[in-house]
């Protein structure tokens, strides 16, 4: 360690400089937890015909598709990976 003591001015810029990191970071992360909240918005309006919430327009969910690849990709995995139990036994009386 520095023999030197920091003067007042010092201690207080470095505890500015951390205080101001800490409020950066935990910002960035709201932000990006918002984000990808108003995603899953943005694809249930547009898939909500799915599971019974009316939808757009067609033609304005076939212009906003493409926007959607990412969420897309994440429908199609999340459905290969999960077995629906409830959705086999709704095939198997075929419930509709």
């Amino acid at each position: 360690m520095d023999d030197k003591k920091k003067s007042p001015a010092e201690n207080l810029k470095a505890f500015l400089e951390g205080f101001f990191g800490a409020f950066k970071h935990s910002s960035t992360e709201y932000l990006e937890f918002e984000l990808r909240e108003l995603e899953n918005v943005f694809a249930l309006i547009l898939m909500g015909e799915f599971v019974g919430i009316p939808s757009p327009p067609t033609t304005l969910v076939i212009r906003l598709l493409p926007h959607m690849t990412r969420e897309l990709y994440v429908m199609q995995r999340r459905a290969v990976e999960m077995d629906d139990i409830l959705g086999e036994l709704a095939g198997l009386f075929e419930i509709t």
